[in-house]
C-alpha cells in the first residue's frame, strides 16, 4: 500500500526514529505534570491512557475526549471477539490503557507491544496497579518484526498504530503471520477520504510529518488483507464520529494549557485547522485469518 498524494513528502518511519518520538512525547507529558481530575491530563491532550482519537453518537453529545477514545476502544474490543483463555497481541500499545481494558472487559492475555522504552515502563507500571501484570505484559519491539511464534494468538489489535509505517503490508503480513486459524486482525487507520483543499495541505503536513504518518489508500485493504491469507470482514468509515471533533477537543485542550502557562503553546498545533479538513478519513477494520 503506498501512500496518497498528500503533499506531505516523506518520513522516517523506522523503529529508532518512531520510539524516539514517543519516548519525546512521554517526557513532555511529564513535564506538563498528571492529574486524573484535569483534561489536560499528562499533556497529552485530553487522551486518558487510551492515546487515540475518540468516537462520539453524534457532533452534540457532550462526552469528553477520554470518555469518547474508551468508547473506541470498546468498539475495537467487541470486533476482537476475544475471551477467558484467549491471547491477544497489541501492536502499539501505547502506555497500556487499551491492553488493560481489553483484559478487565473480556479475561484475555494481552501481549503489548510498542517501540517506546519509556511507554513500556509506563504500561508496566499501570498493570502492576491493576493487579494484571499477570496477565498483560509489555516489550520494546517493531510490529512489523515481532519476536512471537508463528500462530500463536487468537487476535491482533493495532489501535492507530499501523500509520506509522508507509507500506502497511508489513504490518498485516505479520499479523498474518502470529493469528491462529480463524483469529481476528481488528485496526484503525487514517486515510485520504476525499479532497483535500491545497490551502489545508500545510497542516496536514504539519500534522504527518510531526507524528511521522502517512495516509493510507482504504480500497487498498481487500486486496491487501487477501495476500496476507487473510478474509475482509469489515471496514468502516467512522470520520464523522471522530476525526472533526477530537481534533477540536485537542485544540481545546493545547489552547487551554498555553493559557494556563501564561504564554503559547509549546509545539504548533494544527488541530484547529484539521477540524475542517474533511478529506482525512478514519476507518475501522475487522480482518480474519483464513482457516487451514
Amino acid at each position: 500500500m503506498t501512500d496518497t498524494d498528500t503533499g506531505t513528502g516523506r518520513h522516517d518511519d523506522s523503529a529508532e526514529a518512531v520510539g524516539r518520538l514517543y519516548d519525546a512525547f512521554g517526557e513532555q507529558c511529564a513535564e506538563r505534570g498528571t492529574d486524573a481530575d484535569d483534561d489536560t491530563d499528562a499533556g497529552n491532550f485530553g487522551f486518558g491512557d487510551q492515546l487515540h482519537f475518540g468516537y462520539w453518537e453524534s457532533p452534540q453529545e457532550e462526552l469528553g475526549l477520554a470518555e469518547a477514545s474508551l468508547r473506541l476502544t470498546d468498539m475495537v474490543i467487541e470486533r476482537l471477539a476475544a475471551g477467558p483463555g484467549s491471547r491477544v497481541l497489541d501492536l502499539g500499545c501505547g502506555i497500556g490503557g487499551p491492553a488493560l481494558r481489553l483484559h478487565a472487559r473480556t479475561g484475555a492475555a494481552v501481549e503489548g507491544v510498542t517501540l517506546s522504552r519509556d511507554q513500556v515502563d509506563e504500561a508496566r507500571r499501570a498493570a502492576g496497579i491493576a493487579g494484571a501484570d499477570h496477565a498483560v505484559r509489555f516489550r520494546v519491539a517493531d510490529a512489523r518484526r515481532t519476536p512471537f511464534e508463528d500462530a500463536s494468538f487468537d487476535a491482533v489489535v493495532a489501535l492507530e498504530s499501523i500509520m506509522h509505517v508507509r507500506d502497511r503490508s508489513e504490518v498485516v503480513a505479520e499479523a498474518a503471520r502470529v493469528l491462529r486459524p480463524g483469529g481476528r486482525l481488528v485496526l484503525t487507520d487514517f486515510f485520504e477520504r476525499g479532497p483535500i483543499l491545497p490551502e489545508q495541505r500545510p497542516a496536514l503536513r504539519m500534522l504527518l510529518e510531526g507524528s511521522m504518518m502517512s495516509l493510507s489508500r482504504a480500497g487498498d485493504y481487500p486486496d491487501l488483507l487477501r495476500a496476507a491469507g487473510m478474509t475482509f470482514e469489515e471496514i468502516r468509515d467512522i470520520s464523522r464520529h471522530s476525526t472533526r471533533r477530537t481534533f477540536l477537543e485537542m485544540a481545546r485542550v493545547q489552547q487551554r494549557a498555553a493559557a494556563e502557562s501564561g504564554g503559547a503553546a509549546d509545539w504548533p498545533d494544527p488541530c484547529a485547522e484539521m477540524a475542517a479538513v474533511d478529506g482525512f478519513g478514519y476507518l475501522l477494520l475487522t480482518a480474519r485469518r483464513v482457516d487451514a
